[in-house]
């Protein structure tokens, strides 16, 4: 049988000692006006209340039940419950349609739904709350709220560039060595500069992306940097205007972006193919592959001809070069043997007959020498091969920053109509979930900016993007920790996706209210914060494949540096 414990003494006084802290009663005044009490406190009484029992009185004002039937208070901890059971909503909502998301994009695959839908997806429930922080009530009652809506905003761009990324960084940390960090290898400890992440050339160009995103921002803020206030409804319309085209622009590039890496895979292993034949044939080489002025050794090369060409006729066909290729071994970039025999024998055969003759094969050679000593890496003079090895380090480095993987097992979806059943319900019920509770939360937040005089912008820059962002960042988090460059790649690209949706989506959706409810654009502060984090994290991640561990440091302090930000423009300086 179980223990029957009794409360103790001392928990007994604790809890009396508690409740006489918070006890409060009234005085009966001599004139008898006020002899029996009618249960609202005057604003006095209501000061003179402890702080404790403040947190459970309610305020002489009423809430407003959201639909109707949703239940409402004006105690602070009652919103506080209100908003965390609606934010938990709204975190299932983004976590639905996640999980839909990816089930559809296992069964469509990417480029219109993976560039289309995904994305818009992924911002829903943020745009769903800033939607419903502008359309409450009159038009004062959605100027002030619509300071939830800003505060969403710049918070879930923060928090996604800032704790987020760093915390990325940190848990994906390898080793760096010769400026690239090493899959899979973590020996270096927490070392500023000797660990980090590496992430491919894709990320850096949404990293562009996202830098080029805060355009609108810009154009909004003309009037204010300007000193008018001419011209501010008309400023919040043509920012709308380059928003919106700004997202079509994105979802048309996330369409086709996977047929232009493609494209730019096959060009980069056409090179590394190049880079490969070029140093196979000095190292076979009887003698000097090239003169000391640069010019290649004719009778040297020719040796090389002969032993290529198997059957002695004095050309070089498709089979030969098929066993060249073969022989040198392009193991690390999943090489298409067809297809890059293929392309060699285009670059060669110049009189088109599918054979290569020794004078093509001279003149073939000696414009892939030209290509390696104009590539950027070449540092090396005329006299001497070295920048044959610089060439092909760089062709070696360019594929690998490209990101294919050859290990990446691509599995079939065993029961697609059943799957695609499943993704559209998990869709459906985040959608009808982030619409049905958006209103409510914002309300909430509201309430309780009223009962603390805290502002609502702070409460929903910190709380509401852990709703709305929680599963995205979870997720990105547990990828890094595969410590792999594509694994890194594919995280950091979709927190700039992220971010480039809050600033072009969620963005449109908000200047839309406000043009359309004639409201005030009064957010200088918040906009000010936007520009600072996504332009010093878009330059970071533009200018860079490789990030040390100290780069974490800077993300991180940029969040409360964030916030003192907004606070000292707002109410030192009374920006807003």
């Amino acid at each position: 049988m179980a223990r029957k414990h009794k409360p103790s003494i001392s928990l007994t006084l604790f809890i009396c000692l508690i409740l006489c802290g918070i006890a409060c009663g009234r005085f009966i005044g001599d004139d008898g006006s006020d002899l029996v009490s009618d249960g609202v406190h005057s604003q006095q009484e209501q000061q003179r209340l402890s702080p404790v029992i403040r947190m459970f009185s309610a305020a002489e004002e009423t809430c407003e039940q959201t639909y109707g039937f949703m239940p409402c208070t004006t105690t602070i901890l009652g919103n506080l419950f209100l908003i965390v059971v609606y934010g938990y909503l709204m975190f299932l909502a983004a976590t639905f349609l996640s999980s839909g998301s990816e089930l559809l994009l296992e069964i469509l695959g990417p480029g219109l739904i993976g560039g289309l839908f995904l994305p818009i997806l992924g911002a829903l429930p943020d745009a769903m709350l800033i939607l419903v922080s502008g359309l409450s009530g009159s038009a004062e009652t959605a100027q002030s709220q619509v300071s939830v809506g800003i505060g969403l905003l710049a918070g879930s761009t923060v928090m996604l560039l800032t704790v987020i990324w760093g915390a990325c960084v940190t848990v994906g940390k390898c080793d760096i060595e010769n400026h690239v960090a090493k899959d899979l290898q973590d020996t270096k400890g927490f070392s500023l500069t000797g660990s980090g992440v590496s992430t491919d050339i894709w990320t850096c160009y949404a990293a562009i992306i996202m830098a080029v995103s805060v355009l609108p921002f810009l154009v909004v803020q003309l009037p204010q940097m300007l000193n008018s206030n001419s011209g501010r409804h008309l400023a919040v319309l043509i920012a709308l205007i380059v928003s919106v085209a700004l997202l079509i622009s994105y979802c048309l590039y996330q369409v086709f972006q996977p047929w232009i890496q493609r494209r730019r895979l096959a060009f980069a292993k056409h090179k590394r193919v190049i880079s490969g034949i070029l140093k196979h044939l000095k190292m076979r080489a009887l003698g000097r592959l090239c003169n000391d002025d640069g010019t290649i050794n004719t009778e040297v090369l020719k040796k090389l001809f002969n032993t290529i060409d198997e059957n002695k006729d004095g050309c070089l066909s498709s089979s030969e070069l098929r066993a060249l290729v073969i022989g040198i071994r392009f193991e690390e970039i999943n090489l298409d043997e067809n297809d890059a025999v293929e392309k060699v024998m285009k670059d060669f055969d110049t009189s088109r007959d599918s054979l290569i003759s020794f004078d093509e094969f001279f003149y073939g050679i000696s414009r892939w020498l030209d290509e390696a000593k104009g590539s950027r890496a070449s540092q090396a003079g005329p006299g001497t091969m070295k920048y044959l090895e610089d060439f092909h380090e760089q062709t070696k480095r360019e594929h690998y920053f490209l990101g294919e993987q050859s290990d990446e097992i691509v599995e079939g979806v065993d029961n697609p109509r059943w799957t695609t059943i499943k993704a559209v319900l998990l869709l459906l019920l985040g959608t009808v979930i982030a619409a049905v509770f958006a209103d409510p939360l914002v309300d909430a937040v509201d309430n309780f900016s009223s009962a603390t005089s805290i502002p609502s912008f702070f409460i929903s820059f910190i709380a509401l993007p852990l709703a709305t962002n929680s599963s995205e960042a979870v997720s990105a988090i547990i990828f890094a920790t595969r410590k792999k460059l594509r694994s890194a790649s594919l995280t950091f690209s979709e927190l700039y996706g992220a971010v480039t949706m809050n600033n072009v989506l969620c963005l449109s959706v908000f200047l839309a209210l406000v043009y359309a409810r004639g409201l005030t654009w009064d957010f200088s502060s918040e906009v000010l914060v936007i520009l600072i984090v996504c332009i010093v994290m878009g330059i970071f991640g533009s200018l860079r494949t490789t990030f040390p561990l100290w780069t974490s440091l800077i993300a991180f302090l940029l969040y409360p540096f964030s916030l003192a930000l907004v606070y000292v423009l707002d109410y030192v300086f009374g920006w807003s």
